[in-house]
């Protein structure tokens, strides 16, 4: 199952957090928020497809997230979890630990937002840059 959708850069998009990476609603960003790479997006978590919502609660799921500006893509795995609330009006956020909140929408990736692709965070800074998120849960093999 397959979802894509645009957010926007702004001028304090950093891409500097150690284990998060976040893709948000609102239409502003403060310099604090350093997992942010995408502002005003079309889609937070509780916008999900509810069949797509009922994949991504499962452990082993594989959730690919793509991301791509100007013709440069990047992409994180992560990973469901039967805990994930995905409730959250505002954004969603992808996680390398475990934790959980309404925000999640994966946990145990392999990327934050300090792993993203250095030129597409530079691209990101400019708020009229649109970034093309595609978002892609693999269901686990079942034997």
């Amino acid at each position: 199952m397959e979802i894509t959708f645009y957010a926007y850069g702004h001028p304090n998009i950093k891409g500097t957090h150690k284990t998060t990476l976040e893709i948000t609603k609102d239409n502003f960003l403060t310099p604090r928020g350093t997992c942010i790479v995408g502002i005003k997006s079309e889609i937070a978590c509780s916008d999900l497809p509810e069949t797509m919502k009922q994949e991504i609660k499962n452990s082993e799921a594989k959730i690919v997230i793509v991301l791509e500006v100007d013709g440069m893509r990047d992409e994180i795995t992560a990973y469901g979890d039967e805990r994930l609330r995905l409730t959250s009006r505002n954004s969603m956020v992808i996680r390398k630990s475990t934790y959980i909140d309404d925000r999640t929408l994966a946990v145990r990736a392999d990327k934050a937002a300090k792993d993203i692709n250095r030129k597409i965070i530079e691209r990101l800074t400019d708020p009229n840059k649109r970034v093309t998120v595609t978002l892609r849960v693999e269901k686990p093999n079942i034997f």
